[in-house]
């Protein structure tokens, strides 16, 4: 993996170089999202089928820098997510910068359709938080209750402005996204979304797959290119808040 933007550079970048270009200090919300070069965030409803070695590369680097790491129910429950882990270099990374060793699971879900024997929450090694609104079922409150923390934030809807500041309140300020589209869309409409990294896998998907964002229409954002890198002619993009 090398840098073609800014200062082109051909030398492959180690993982000092690689954690240099990606820090990301202060609150805010980084998303990471892989998609093919025609737009697809999905193959066979998975978006494993678009990674690369550079892209496995990347998310698991990203997992290194936030204080909590936001998905929503859907991804949970088709991407089948394990506890959240990193290595002991990850590990010690962190502790040197006064951090947990592993960033905290946070889980979005009104309806809390969620089994709580998941591993992504029965062998997490810090306890998840699960987002959801006030009318969600009492008794689907009371069975995650058993497994994680359950934050109730809105009626019908989850208000993410509030529930992100009651996070903030709790010590989780930085946070990384890893979708799904809808969470995506919602975090856009909100304008909480303060960075984008994003992989373009060199492939063709086809008709059929959704885009990495979705949701109704909520207006135009503008950010500004932080880097570009390549390996094996996929290209890693960051964007941030100008």
């Amino acid at each position: 993996m090398y840098r073609i933007w800014p200062d082109p550079d051909p030398t492959p970048l180690d993982d000092a170089a690689l954690t240099a270009l990606y820090e990301h200090t202060g609150p805010g919300i980084r998303m990471n999202f892989v998609t093919s070069v025609d737009g697809a965030v999905e193959i066979e409803g998975r978006s494993a089928g678009l990674g690369n070695p550079a892209d496995k590369l990347v998310f698991g680097l990203l997992r290194q820098y936030p204080d909590g790491l936001l998905v929503g129910a859907g991804t949970v429950r088709v991407e089948g997510y394990n506890a959240v882990r990193l290595d002991e270099q990850r590990r010690a990374w962190r502790s040197a910068r006064g951090l947990d060793p592993y960033p905290r699971l946070i889980v979005i879900s009104r309806r809390l359709d969620l089994d709580p024997t998941y591993k992504a929450f029965t062998e997490a090694p810090r306890r998840p938080v699960v987002l959801t609104s006030r009318t969600a079922p009492p008794d689907r409150v009371t069975a995650l209750s058993a497994v994680a923390d359950v934050l109730a934030h809105g009626d019908d809807q989850v208000d993410l402005g509030a529930a992100v500041a009651d996070l903030r309140d709790r010590g989780i300020g930085t946070i990384l996204s890893e979708g799904g589209p809808h969470l995506f869309g919602s975090l856009t409409a909100a304008d909480l979304v303060d960075e984008v990294c994003l992989t373009v896998s060199p492939l063709l998907a086809g008709p059929g797959a959704g885009r990495i964002t979705a949701g109704p229409p909520s207006g135009v954002r503008d950010l500004a290119l932080a880097h570009v890198l390549c390996a094996d002619d996929a290209l890693l993009l960051r964007y941030v808040r100008p």
